[in-house]
């Protein structure tokens, strides 16, 4: 009786900071949405060129919502010793679970299949977009700066480009030792000064920091294993 009073008031506990941390997504999110102009004043510019490819707002709004649901599900359940709430939240965690799995084993399976199909959009869009689009090319700059990198593959993404067609010449990432040097970035040079593209220093960035990312997967796994096997015990063990 004690392990099992013990089980229900961790469950209680771990599912309210998880009902908070919902909370807090969702009104990110809908401050973000509906403020924007506000919160990107306190992230700065990268957060605005960020946010014309992915909308922050509606995602942090979907990640809260889950967890506000997971969280009040779970709480509720464990408080009110509710069976039917105590089977949703072990349903949900199961379907987050299963597509997690799923989502790594078609990472894996399927990565040659991906690389091919990300370099083909992500070429074809430099040369379109790039010197053109400026939120597009401030996130590219910002990107090559970071990581010290030219292009998706390398300078010859640039080619064609609406930078290239107006310049004649590459960005100056592409001779990095000169970035801020007045001489520009011609073929001749980038050709002499290889640098590494981006996505090649993406993934050795992954793979070195591999171990982290894993044990983080491995432990957000965990939890939610161990969250499951402790809603069927408060399930099994209810009256």
């Amino acid at each position: 009786m004690q392990c099992y009073s013990f089980i229900k008031t961790m469950m209680i506990l771990f599912n309210f900071l998880i009902f908070l941390c919902g909370v807090a997504l969702l009104a990110v999110g809908i401050w973000v949405s509906v403020d924007g102009p506000s919160f990107l004043k306190i992230f700065g510019p990268l957060s605005s060129s960020a946010m014309q490819f992915v909308n922050v707002g509606y995602f942090l709004i979907a990640a809260g919502a889950v967890l506000f649901a997971l969280g009040f599900l779970g709480c509720y359940g464990a408080h009110t010793e509710n069976k039917c709430a105590l089977m949703m939240f072990f349903f949900i965690l199961l379907i987050i679970f299963i597509a997690e799995v799923a989502a790594a084993v078609v990472a894996l399976v399927y990565t040659s299949v991906a690389e091919h199909y990300l370099t083909l959009v992500a070429v074809q869009t430099i040369k379109k977009d790039y010197g053109s689009q400026k939120d597009f090319t401030q996130v590219w700059n910002s990107t090559m700066e970071g990581l010290k990198c030219c292009g998706f593959n390398n300078y010859t993404d640039f080619e064609e480009s609406p930078y290239f067609t107006a310049n004649q010449v590459f960005p100056p990432y592409c001779c990095f030792d000169d970035v801020n040097g007045t001489e520009p970035c011609t073929k001749k040079r980038a050709e002499d000064k290889p640098v590494q593209g981006c996505f090649k220093q993406l993934l050795s960035n992954v793979r070195t920091n591999a171990i982290t990312v894993g044990g983080v997967a491995a432990g957000i796994g965990g939890l939610e294993l161990a969250a499951m096997i402790v809603s069927m015990y408060l399930y099994c063990n209810l009256k």
